[in-house]
């Protein structure tokens, strides 16, 4: 039977004026971060940009989200950041495959489109591009009502950067005895939010703005810390031709990522006590009496990104880092090994 109501697509939860008032809102802040690559406006069916100053250019690509630190955001109404931390996580897993970012698009899907916490989550989208040198040149806004509770949304990054063939960091030359440094983190950064929220909010019974001894800050502030960008060092670094391989560490801690840039039969041995593990971390291991292992796969404990460089290059390259104050410990040796590949010691 035909329905003699008119139904439209706003009837259906879909409001095309919020998002010509998202787009709108959106395009002055992407084309503030435009470099002279771009080639193309916002509201392109496709992006376009120019590679240039390249003689044999590797693109290289990288696809994240931010996981469940996104409920945060939720939870506080506070939806500045949170593209920050999507630029950067994306900017720093193809920096250490020496790759300088060219530009990034973004995903952001929600049931009911809010115009105004869109604009918010782009606007850090949009800073985080300018602060490393990117250019948003694109992305997509989806409504898709039913498909997601009530004031949450789910956000992803897609970046593409350049590096030359032969200054690709592989980690291929890395050897024995060489120095593995470790640059520190700014607290969760983008992982381990499902355990954090479960032990300090479920567990424990704490709200964001419990304020807990040992903490400067309150938890929504502790949790809600920029995952930050190591672009500046490790460029720095690479371009000096000191870094022989990176790793950033994200999900799966320093076991699991370090391990990635290793070539066959090689390890490393993590020297315990040579940084300093922030007190959230610790926190949230007395109150879940996490063991060990997993702690250590679920959290990054204060170091964000790992640099191994041979131990001649070591006193140059503490002289870049100093120049630049950026902190930086020295957290470990590159093994032979049979057995595992990340020993703590």
């Amino acid at each position: 039977m035909a329905q003699k109501k008119r139904i439209g697509y706003k009837d259906a939860g879909v409001s095309i004026e919020e998002a010509d008032r998202t787009v709108s809102a959106i395009r002055g802040m992407a084309r503030r971060t435009f470099t002279s690559g771009v080639l193309t406006d916002i509201g392109s069916f496709g992006g376009g940009f120019r590679l240039r100053g390249f003689r044999e250019p590797v693109l290289v690509s990288s696809a994240d989200g931010v996981g469940t630190k996104l409920k945060l955001a939720f939870l506080t109404r506070r939806h500045s950041t949170i593209g920050e931390d999507l630029v950067n996580h994306c900017v720093n897993d193809i920096a250490v495959q020496g790759a300088a970012p060219l530009f990034f698009l973004d995903y952001f899907a929600t049931g009911k489109l809010d115009a105004g916490v869109a604009t918010e989550v782009v606007s850090g989208i949009a800073r985080g591009c300018r602060a490393n040198g990117c250019a948003l040149i694109g992305g997509e806004t989806a409504e898709m009502p039913g498909l997601y509770a009530p004031g949450e949304y789910d956000l992803a990054g897609f970046i593409v950067g350049a590096v030359e063939r032969k200054h690709l960091l592989t980690g291929a030359s890395i050897r024995p005895g060489d120095v593995l440094l470790g640059l520190p983190s700014t607290g969760l950064h983008t992982n381990g939010y499902s355990l954090a929220r479960k032990l300090l909010f479920e567990v424990a019974g704490h709200t964001p703005e419990t304020r807990l001894e040992g903490l400067r800050d309150t938890l929504a502030d502790e949790l809600l810390k920029l995952h930050r960008s190591y672009l500046s060092p490790l460029r720095a670094l690479h371009q000096a031709g000191l870094i022989k391989g990176a790793a950033h560490i994200t999900g799966g801690g320093i076991t699991d990522n370090t391990p990635r840039i290793l070539p066959k039969g090689l390890g490393v041995r993590i020297d315990l006590g040579s940084w300093p593990i922030l007190p959230i971390f610790e926190l949230l291991r007395r109150l879940g009496n996490i063991p060990v292992d997993d702690w250590r796969r679920t959290f990054n404990l204060g170091i964000g990104m790992i640099l191994v460089v041979s131990p001649q290059a070591l006193p140059k390259a503490a002289r870049i880092l100093d120049k630049l104050r950026e902190s930086w410990h020295r957290i470990g040796t590159v093994i032979r090994t049979r057995g595992p590949r990340v020993v703590y010691q």
